[in-house]
């Protein structure tokens, strides 16, 4: 047998060459014609980009806008009140205990310390812990419970100033009604 008797086993068979890329003939792949057909096709639902244009409210994912109070442990206020004294936002924000938060006082928790407590201290304008409350008294001093906004108040601020007007104005209504 010589190499020119050889004969293949399966026909030689070329594939379809087309201009449009892909392994199959003709479209390759990509149906009929038109904007599915082209290159660079990536059209996104319409609902989709409707769903983008939504603002992101709230989740697991986003901070939460409930403003918390600033939290300062017994033993600190030990250290910035050796001989005792009245501790209030005011008071604790000008021994540099405490910053304003964006122009604010910020609202205050004390919470309990490692060490014992044994100064006379009066705490108003604060909210406190259950056990430094029995700490403190115990210490002699006292907790004054006032309501604290929830909100953190400004500092002189105006609507204190047109509070005290609104009640000079009805003071001065009800002396001309006399």
């Amino acid at each position: 047998m010589q190499i020119h008797n050889l004969k293949r086993v399966h026909k030689n068979k070329k594939d379809r060459i087309v201009g449009r890329g892909g392994k199959h003939a003709k479209t390759s792949g990509r149906g009929g014609k038109g904007q599915t057909a082209r290159a660079g096709n990536k059209r996104r639902p319409e609902l989709r980009d409707i769903i983008k244009k939504l603002p992101k409210n709230r989740g697991y994912r986003f901070k939460s806008f409930q403003i918390k109070p600033v939290c300062i442990s017994l033993d600190k206020i030990a250290i910035v009140y050796p001989k005792g004294g009245a501790v209030n936002p005011q008071s604790l924000l000008d021994l540099k205990v405490i910053k304003k938060k964006k122009g604010w006082l910020p609202e205050i928790k004390i919470l309990n310390g490692k060490e014992e407590f044994t100064i006379k201290i009066q705490v108003s304008k604060c909210l406190v812990s259950d056990v430094v409350k029995e700490k403190i008294t115990k210490a002699g001093g006292e907790v004054v419970l006032e309501e604290v906004k929830n909100n953190s108040s400004k500092v002189g601020t105006k609507t204190e100033s047109k509070q005290a007007e609104v009640k000079k104005s009805k003071e001065k209504k009800e002396v001309l009604e006399k």
